[in-house]
């Protein structure tokens, strides 16, 4: 039987915030991408399950979350790199300053525990509402709530963001910007 138009929509509209979610979740894009083509065949495959007029990207979202939680548990005792050296091998070191601080940013974010690091990205970057996320993670409201409150005090303290003065540009491109680019 084929597909509804409106669910295949709401399935390729999800993609993006899916990938970027996979992302936020193990850090590597060539394993996000196999977590979001997995997600995308467990979705398919059990569509019948989905109840029409609920949360498409909600339903699709904790595919994913699950999917990784079982991967991840199966790969705890894998180590291929423990340390890391073979891995920063591999890297170029950035040369833009925007580089140096995604980089920074991504390396605070790794630091958060995974709990709370996963609800900063449902709310903070994917778009979910408190309801939503809690549902996604399986868990209460408040709890969500306090998980995204405590990743952001403690994002904060790792990246040294003291005020919203520390956001943007540098203090030097801030004065050129308030002096009118003189």
């Amino acid at each position: 039987m084929p597909m509804d138009e409106s669910v295949r929509k709401a399935v390729l509209s999800a993609i993006p915030s899916l990938r970027a979610f996979a992302i936020s979740l193990c850090g590597n894009v060539d394993r996000a991408d196999d977590l979001v083509q997995e997600t995308l065949l467990r979705a398919l495959a059990n569509i019948d399950s989905f109840q029409p007029g609920t949360n498409m990207s909600a339903w699709l979202f904790t595919i994913l979350r699950n999917h990784f939680r079982s991967e991840y548990r199966k790969r705890r005792r894998e180590v291929e790199d423990g340390d890391g050296h073979y891995a920063e091998t591999l890297k170029s070191q950035p040369e833009q300053y925007g580089q140096v601080e995604f980089k920074e940013f991504k390396d605070a974010l790794n630091q958060l525990p995974q709990d709370q690091r996963e609800a900063l990205i449902l709310v903070g970057a994917s778009g979910f509402s408190y309801e939503e996320a809690a549902n996604i993670c399986g868990c209460a409201v408040g709890t969500i709530k306090s998980r995204v409150n405590r990743a952001r005090t403690r994002l904060a303290e790792l990246m040294h963001v003291n005020s919203a003065e520390d956001f943007g540009p540098d203090e030097t491109v801030r004065a050129v910007l308030a002096g009118g680019g003189e």
